[in-house]
């Protein structure tokens, strides 16, 4: 009899039960984690600034003169992503007709105006993913959409609700002022401006600034290069749907392998003359299966279909209970072994240790699958080994793909590891060394992702000084201070979007969606009662950072075991404790709670 999914007695996982043993597989985890890790951790990398601040700028629409700004406006929102394009909208709703939005990019969409590369889709399914579908009356074309349906859909809300009005792009702000006695911010930016505002909302997001690797000698390279995030289709030719004809007598070689590697290797792969994918770690790569939105269903939808759809998935992957998964698709089947990363509901019926084990059993099989998949797919054994992913499911973000692992059996694409070097050895004028071995390239694109962490207030890039000239930085030097992650106080009328003692979860837009729900709320009612200031007390916070404590999940433990990484800051964890474990349904049905039964009163009152 087979051993049943839920059963904590471990006597019926021996291995000949299993078909694998487990410490077999827990030491050659440790083994490869070992292989990758680096005594400098995230000092690996280097910013795209200063000398190398050309990686970071904008390719696709030009930087125009225009007059310094010196004026008042009635809410300020800094970022043009969905998180800020969600709060406009709900101000829009609660009757704000003086917003402006501001953004460092040349247009509305955050992440996706940054991220045009060949092959780029959505990894959440586009009908929950794509907020404000209904109200912009529109239905993806796509079950994953491609990163312009998003940027257009982007653009579509910011057009719909009427937030071109008085948007200010290629504009980053300096520096935040309270005044007290006019009880609004003073604003400063890079073009010369300062102007004021009522409320000031920060959705500046975390994946925007793009992070190289520091490889001795990327200077010395005399060859073309450039970061994905800022694709250069001028050196490419072609388009995001593919068609790279202008690499076709070009030697390319990528670095990276993570989820932007493994959408744009594929049209790499089939464009380039030679293409040499430098890998430091594999990722896990699941089946895909996307394909057009089917018109009979989609005209079969009934208002309020999204909501349902969304409050579905979310339910389900962050381990509540539903009828029906209105999904099913690779995040909903692997709902369980997200628990190990993401805030949600847990099995209270079985201890602690028994439920971490059979975590563990499950992780296993799921990471045999993905492992087998790539025997399956990949035809020479040698490249399929290395391909393989040697750690627990969360560790990285996983991927799906149709077309990534079937790009190593083509003859023109080479997969060079690096792990055993601590990744790219070094450039020269024409090559990628790695170990002793050269490999002489035309172009080198660097896949490497993001700073994490490092936009908004948190990163000190954005200066903030509230009442009596205290700057934010230090009134958070002890840990940061919130009232459910939104406010301060000292800083009143300044509301913060992100997971920090907050919710979370793999579709982080519905997360932002809750957020401007929230803020257009407290924001509306301010403006109803004529409250000029919104802030909590001192006591709310130490109240709310208690909750936060008492149901923290510290996943300090589960990251330390795992491959380095961004998801572990490189090896070198720092222990998650500010996000609110419990879950966002729980986190969302709370904030609901705390509005309709008289919490605003407090917030409120210092007006």
């Amino acid at each position: 009899m087979s051993p049943q999914p839920d059963d904590p007695d471990r006597s019926r996982f021996a291995p000949e039960e299993l078909g694998f043993d487990p410490e077999v597989l827990r030491a050659k985890y440790r083994a490869e984690r070992e292989r990758r890790l680096r005594p400098d951790g995230a000092a690996q990398y280097r910013r795209a600034a200063g000398e190398f601040g050309y990686y970071a700028a904008d390719p696709y629409t030009e930087r125009v003169d225009r007059e310094t700004v010196h004026d008042r406006v009635e809410a300020l929102v800094i970022g043009g992503g969905f998180g800020g394009l969600l709060t406009g909208a709900r101000l829009r709703q609660a009757g704000l007709t003086d917003i402006r939005m501001l953004d460092e990019a040349g247009d509305f969409g955050g992440t996706w105006y940054w991220n045009r590369y060949p092959g780029i889709h959505c990894d959440i399914e586009s009908y929950s993913y794509l907020p404000l579908l209904e109200e912009v009356g529109y239905v993806p074309q796509w079950r994953y959409s491609p990163g312009e349906e998003i940027r257009q859909h982007a653009i579509a809300i910011a057009k719909h609700f009427d937030l071109y009005r008085d948007t200010l792009f290629h504009t980053r702000v300096t520096e935040l002022r309270w005044d007290e006695e006019a009880a609004e911010w003073q604003v400063r930016t890079d073009r010369g401006d300062a102007f004021r505002a009522r409320y000031v909302i920060v959705s500046s997001g975390t994946l925007t600034q793009p992070k190289l690797p520091g490889i001795p000698g990327i200077e010395t390279f005399r060859g073309h290069t450039f970061h994905t995030s800022r694709w250069d289709y001028g050196y490419t030719g072609g388009s995001p749907d593919g068609g790279l004809d202008r690499l076709a007598d070009k030697k390319v070689g990528v670095v990276g392998t993570g989820a932007t590697g493994i959408q744009v290797i594929p049209h790499l792969g089939r464009d380039a003359q030679h293409l040499y994918v430098f890998q430091r770690t594999p990722s896990s790569v699941d089946v895909r299966g996307n394909r057009p939105t089917d018109p009979e269903w989609a005209a079969s939808l009934k208002p309020g279909w999204q909501r349902e759809r969304m409050d579905n998935f979310l339910t389900i992957v962050t381990g509540g209970h539903a009828e029906t998964d209105l999904v099913g698709d690779g995040w909903t089947s692997s709902a369980r072994l997200q628990r190990q990363m993401l805030s949600g509901t847990v099995d209270t019926s079985l201890s602690d240790e028994d439920r971490e084990y059979l975590d563990e059993i499950a992780d296993f099989r799921k990471m045999n699958e993905i492992r087998a998949r790539v025997d399956e797919v990949v035809t020479d054994p040698a490249t399929a080994e290395l391909l393989k992913p040697w750690y627990r499911y969360m560790c990285k973000r996983p991927t799906f793909s149709d077309f990534y692992l079937q790009t190593f059996n083509r003859p023109n694409v080479t997969l060079v590891d690096t792990a055993d070097h601590g990744g790219i050895t070094r450039m020269t004028e024409n090559a990628v060394v790695v170990g002793d071995e050269e490999y002489e390239v035309d172009c080198v694109i660097f896949a490497t992702g993001f700073e994490v962490g490092i936009s908004g207030v948190l990163s000190g890039t954005l200066p903030v000084y509230g009442r009596d000239g205290i700057p934010l930085l230090q009134s958070w030097s002890q840990g940061p201070k919130t009232l459910h992650g939104f406010y301060s106080n000292g800083f009143p009328n300044l509301f913060h979007l992100g997971s920090l003692q907050n919710a979370t979860a793999v579709n982080f837009v519905h997360i932002l969606q809750e957020q401007a729900t929230h803020i257009g709320a407290v924001v509306a009612e301010a403006r109803k009662r004529d409250a000029h200031r919104v802030e909590p007390t001192t006591a709310a916070e130490e109240s709310w950072i208690a909750t936060i404590r008492a149901h923290s999940r510290d996943t300090y433990r589960f990251l330390a075991e795992c491959t380095p990484g961004y998801y572990n800051n490189e090896g070198k964890p720092r222990p998650h404790t500010n996000s609110f474990s419990p879950g966002p349904v729980v986190f969302h049905d709370l904030l609901r709670r705390w509005r309709e039964e008289g919490g605003l009163d407090d917030v409120l009152a210092r007006a």
